[in-house]
């Protein structure tokens, strides 16, 4: 079922494929990415991250209540927070204060874009400033690159994680999830700590918390991407971990391969 970068392949049993292209891409979304408020440098990440194909392939509306977790600095929340600003909620969910810096600073600055936006504690803490999700009211919760994060801690926090935003979903809700892809393959790269995940093990954990896989895209894969760098996924841009060592060749590969996938909590 491979048919390029830009197709959906929806992999659970009885649902075919579709190719994604714009399909889904709605002159809202498209006015939040172009969004004045957005900084330059998060733009220019566009074409790695394809954010209007992986909002619309994870079903985000306008009028929804969101949940980004770890938002850390805000590149997806430029385009989630004036995508929401008018009817919906955005909550940006962080491990502190600290972790929510960033976006708290892009409020500030602009706070009509931001209106949308409330801050939560992820993973719950009962010492938190801020309040949990209340279970049961998001539409959709999203996460971009943060699984590894949970299993390369001090403790190994993912199915936590995946247990949480379990918790916060509606029944019928969606979970978001776009991490590093490594092969499956037996090889010589450690998963989480390369900064890498197997699609098996982020299944698993999805599965272990109740959700169901609904489907997946190859929206965000990158097969110039070989996985195999000495200091992890974090060689590859915007992250050049080597710095200017081989630079133009790790340019030339791009932003890492990642998976694109869509849970369910069942109703």
């Amino acid at each position: 079922m491979r048919s390029g970068h830009l197709m959906l392949a929806c992999i659970t049993l009885g649902i075919g494929t579709a190719a994604i292209g714009q399909q889904g891409v709605t002159p809202a979304l498209t006015a939040a990415i172009k969004a004045p408020t957005r900084t330059p440098a998060n733009i220019a990440r566009d074409p790695y991250r394809h954010p209007a194909q992986t909002l619309a392939f994870f079903g985000v509306k306008p009028t929804d209540t969101v949940v980004e977790i770890w938002p850390s600095g805000g590149w997806y929340t430029e385009i989630l927070a004036p995508y929401l600003a008018a009817r919906g909620t955005l909550y940006a969910a962080g491990p502190s204060d600290k972790g929510l810096a960033g976006v708290k600073a892009k409020q500030a600055a602009t706070p009509a874009a931001y209106r949308a936006v409330r801050y939560a504690t992820f993973p719950t803490s009962t010492t938190a400033a801020a309040p949990a999700v209340p279970a049961g009211t998001a539409d959709v919760v999203l996460t971009f690159r943060n699984v590894h994060n949970w299993r390369f801690g001090a403790t190994d926090q993912t199915q936590a994680a995946f247990d949480q935003m379990f918790a916060m979903l509606k029944p019928g809700g969606t979970l978001g999830v776009v991490e590093h892809r490594l092969p499956e393959e037996p090889g010589p790269i450690e998963e989480a700590k390369s900064g890498y995940m197997k699609r098996s093990s982020v299944v698993a954990y999805a599965t272990k918390a109740g959700f169901k896989l609904a489907a997946e895209s190859k929206v965000n894969a990158n097969p110039r991407d070989t996985h195999d760098y000495p200091k992890g996924v974090w060689t590859l841009p915007p992250g050049y971990a080597e710095g200017d060592k081989d630079r133009a060749r790790y340019a030339a590969i791009g932003e890492s391969d990642r998976m694109t996938l869509k849970f369910v909590k069942p109703k």
